[in-house]
């Protein structure tokens, strides 16, 4: 596996600081890796732990032929010591990335120009706000940051991006190198609500008899619902399920981006971590959704069903999302990307925010002027949506 090794002039007082580029995961013990995804701050997080990044490399997720290059970044210092790491991967598109530049990229195109590769740092295929500058002090995710800038100019890339990123991350990188770009989605929170009848009833009347019939219709359909932990479910369970997602995939026109071996994987390498609820007609298997969980915070990710039933996806992806935080204690839920309809079953927009480095000076002005003004939009948007969430005004 190819490891390379160069000095960062990142400047450290103590040692001299290396700056490794890995190529697989393999190569760095979990404990080092994780001890720095488990730092006070950014712990809990289930995507940026070493067994679900070498998970996705293990399954044939990620690699060559994948779009996704796993360029895995390490400051080192000269004892051995893992100071920072940062997840990185060299794209030749922009599949899976859930942050759109398909018309930068055309862009260009058109100017004679090359964009990929480019750099991404993301957990891929994964659209949920979490550490990218992994470690312990902001000191050392701040020497991380110049490092990413002096790899990608080394590599001669057109860009490099860390999507869907922290407010700590946000203060690490700055504002004088990176660009930034203002998005939405829409997250449940627990507002320490007894069970799922005490959050309806924070619902207006109309809002909360739509979203009890919903529930409703789906019962009377004789689906019943099993919460299952990834590690509990067999290889023929894992095969049904990601059937089911692999179809709602294939409705689109698309192939999965993952397969029923990463699930097995990394439901084996972090038990605990996937929760799968299966929605079941006589102990059929007719539906499901699965869900990771880490830090306090549920995770919305795939979903799919064998038929069509009335209210089956807001029930599965969503009812049966929020009350299991409520029995859990979980303080919020993450559903993934887009998606209006999620506003009237309790979830409020909330912004997400991504970093780009761009190298050529002419393009960096003209999409810096893009982001200038698609932030006001976005803004704009968020307020329009709030105005329409379910929950009772307060008076006074």
């Amino acid at each position: 596996m190819r490891t390379n090794i160069w000095t960062s002039s990142t400047p450290r007082t103590s040692a001299e600081v290396t700056l490794r580029v890995v190529d697989s995961l393999a190569t760095v013990p979990a404990e080092h890796w994780n001890a720095l995804a488990n730092a006070p701050d950014l712990a809990g997080n289930p995507f940026v732990r070493h067994e679900f990044l070498l998970a996705l490399e293990r399954s044939g997720c990620v690699g060559a032929g994948t779009g996704w290059v796993p360029s895995h970044l390490l400051l080192q210092t000269t004892s051995g010591e893992i100071e920072a790491a940062l997840p990185l991967y060299s794209k030749s598109d922009s599949w899976g990335e859930f942050v759109f530049d398909w018309s930068w990229a055309r862009a260009y195109a058109q100017a004679g120009l090359h964009y990929y590769p480019k750099l991404v740092s993301m957990a891929p295929f994964t659209p949920a706000t979490g550490p990218r500058l992994l470690a312990k002090t902001q000191s050392a995710r701040e020497r991380m940051a110049k490092a990413l800038i002096e790899y990608a100019r080394a590599e001669r890339v057109s860009s490099a991006h860390l999507l869907f990123v922290t407010e700590t991350d946000r203060a690490a990188l700055g504002s004088r190198d990176f660009l930034w770009r203002k998005d939405c989605q829409f997250h449940w929170h627990n507002r320490d609500y007894a069970s799922f009848d005490a959050f309806m009833a924070t619902f207006r009347s109309e809002k909360r008899k739509k979203a009890l019939r919903e529930r409703r219709r789906v019962q009377e359909n004789g689906v019943v619902f099993r919460t299952i932990g990834g590690e509990e479910m067999d290889a023929r369970l894992w095969d049904i399920v990601f059937g089911f997602s692999a179809g709602t995939f294939a409705v689109r026109g698309h192939e999965h981006y993952l397969n029923a071996q990463f699930f097995r994987t990394v439901s084996a390498a972090m038990p605990g971590a996937v929760v799968v609820k299966l929605a079941e007609i006589q102990s059929t298997p007719i539906a499901a959704a699965i869900f990771f969980r880490g830090g306090g915070t549920l995770y919305g990710r795939y979903w799919g069903a064998a038929a069509e039933f009335h209210s089956l996806h807001f029930e599965t992806c969503y009812y049966q999302g929020i009350e299991y935080c409520i029995e859990q204690g979980l303080r919020r839920f993450e559903p993934g990307t887009q998606g209006e309809h999620k506003v009237p079953r309790g979830f409020e927009p909330e912004q997400t925010w991504s970093a780009h480095w761009v190298a050529d000076a002419r393009f960096r002005r003209a999409i810096d002027s893009y982001l200038d003004q698609e932030r006001p939009a976005v803004d704009e948007y968020m307020r329009q949506v709030q105005e329409h969430v379910p929950f009772k005004k307060e008076s006074g």
